[in-house]
């Protein structure tokens, strides 16, 4: 069953405008559970059906700032993430190598991960999604380089650096303002999988013709930009740290941080200077009669 794009509301139907955002939500998130007998089917059109009234209906911009709407978004972010985080500790309990039940599962959670990451910044929701992923990032990857899931899986680690990097934009970039502490915690949590990511990736191509998973030019840009952002987001001996790390194995060439590396610089000679002059100038001011 797929569901019909609703005609845009009068102005003064609020109400019901907001009565069925929410509805749309709930059923695009799972919150209602499964709608036998449509299954994913109602949950894929509640999905469209949110998408057309961010993007068509008038009204709905109006009623995103709703107690209840923004109760029922945030409520459906932690659900799909806890459903996620839940079927992904599930692949080290399965006793097969590749569970296809789990993992077609998983996939389907991170295809709902997507969809929040292109919704939520229209509803300037994007932080609760940011603060939850980064929440769980640790156990993501603590998961996913078990050395049973080594040689597999691929479509589903790229997958997540596709996550990973919208998460990466949307901090790099300032859309989402995160405590110091926690940027450098994100950072180094997923600038050292991506850059493990790559090369691996790059040699499967080559050893399998017609390998499918791939981090494109476009995602590989995405996020090296979205890392040299944050990067210069972060306290100076932070970006040391995270910079002094990548010289150290800079021979892997990706991501390539000699735009953030040369930034450092030129901050860090300029407030010396301006602290040598400071400096100088009580000098000065002391010696003087």
């Amino acid at each position: 069953m797929v569901m019909s794009k609703i005609p845009n509301t009068r102005p003064g139907d609020l109400s019901s405008t907001k009565d069925i955002f929410v509805s749309a939500v709930r059923f695009a998130v799972s919150i209602e559970g499964p709608c036998l007998p449509f299954g994913d089917e109602l949950r894929i059109s509640a999905q469209e059906q949110i998408d057309f009234m961010l993007g068509e209906d008038g009204d709905t911009t109006i009623i995103i700032a709703d107690s209840e709407v923004q109760s029922a978004v945030t409520m459906g972010v932690y659900n799909i993430i806890h459903s996620f985080e839940t079927d992904l500790c599930s692949l080290l309990l399965d006793t097969s190598l590749e569970p296809e039940g789990v993992y077609n599962r998983i996939m389907k959670r991170v295809s709902d991960l997507e969809w929040m990451c292109n919704v939520l910044p229209k509803m300037d929701l994007m932080k609760n999604f940011v603060s939850n992923w980064a929440a769980i990032s640790s156990k993501i990857l603590v998961i996913i380089e078990d050395r049973k899931l080594d040689h597999i899986m691929w479509g589903l680690k790229v997958k997540l650096i596709e996550v990973a990097c919208k998460v990466l934009e949307a901090v790099g970039y300032g859309s989402v303002i995160l405590p110091a502490p926690c940027r450098v915690q994100l950072l180094k949590t997923w600038f050292p999988y991506v850059r493990k990511m790559k090369p691996l990736l790059d040699s499967k191509a080559v050893e399998e013709i017609g390998f499918p998973y791939k981090m494109n030019e476009d995602l590989c840009q995405a996020i090296e930009g979205a890392i040299v952002s944050l990067i210069l987001t972060l306290p100076s001996n932070d970006q040391a740290d995270i910079l002094a790390d990548w010289i150290r194995s800079r021979e892997i060439g990706y991501p390539d941080l000699s735009e953030a590396f040369e930034v450092w610089c030129y901050r860090t000679k300029s407030a010396k200077r301006r602290l040598v002059e400071s400096l100088d100038g009580h000098s000065d001011t002391a010696v003087s009669p």
